[in-house]
């Protein structure tokens, strides 16, 4: 844990503490948003990618989630960092249908590209479950060669998320 009290884990470098820096679950997406085309992982090798798993109906992915989403996809180099969305309905299916999301996508002016979590075992998402994500939101990063190098749960400051992207973005 942090000291803010959130979830944390962080593997930059060589593997610290026993964590081993692992590659990153394909994404288990059943819909995409905001591309011409679904995406792999494996298509965005060699850049920094952020994955932001958010619900819309969130009051902390709408809070401080997706805004920092949108910051990093404005302040960081699209040949540099990748920021993807990714949907993970875990509860209240049925009002966050991917209609609503559309809509919510649009209304909140997200251009990033969004996939729509796929339905995985005992109700839970299946890229949530892959990543053992606790809940919403949570903020993944994965190095140019796709391994997992952070999975934060709750709030991340700005400055912090910067600065780790910056570090991953030097060690390119």
């Amino acid at each position: 844990m942090n000291p803010a009290g959130r979830a944390v884990w962080r593997g930059f470098g060589a593997a610290k503490g026993g964590q081993q820096v692992t590659q990153a679950p394909e994404l288990s997406v059943s819909q995409w948003f905001n591309t011409e085309r679904d995406l792999k992982l494996a298509d965005l090798r060699g850049k920094v990618v952020v994955i932001e798993a958010f619900q819309m109906l969130c009051p902390g992915c709408i809070l401080h989630g997706v805004p920092l989403a949108q910051a990093v996809q404005k302040t960081f180099s699209r040949e540099q960092v990748a920021v993807v969305g990714l949907h993970t309905v875990f509860e209240h299916h049925d009002a966050m249908t991917p209609v609503s999301l559309a809509a919510f996508l649009h209304e909140f002016r997200i251009s990033f590209p969004v996939g729509v979590d796929a339905p995985g075992d005992n109700g839970m998402p299946a890229t949530m479950a892959a990543y053992r994500m606790r809940g919403t939101p949570s903020l993944l990063l994965i190095d140019q060669a796709g391994r997992l190098r952070a999975h934060h749960f709750g709030q991340v400051s700005e400055m912090q998320l910067g600065a780790e992207i910056a570090t991953l973005c030097a060690a390119e």
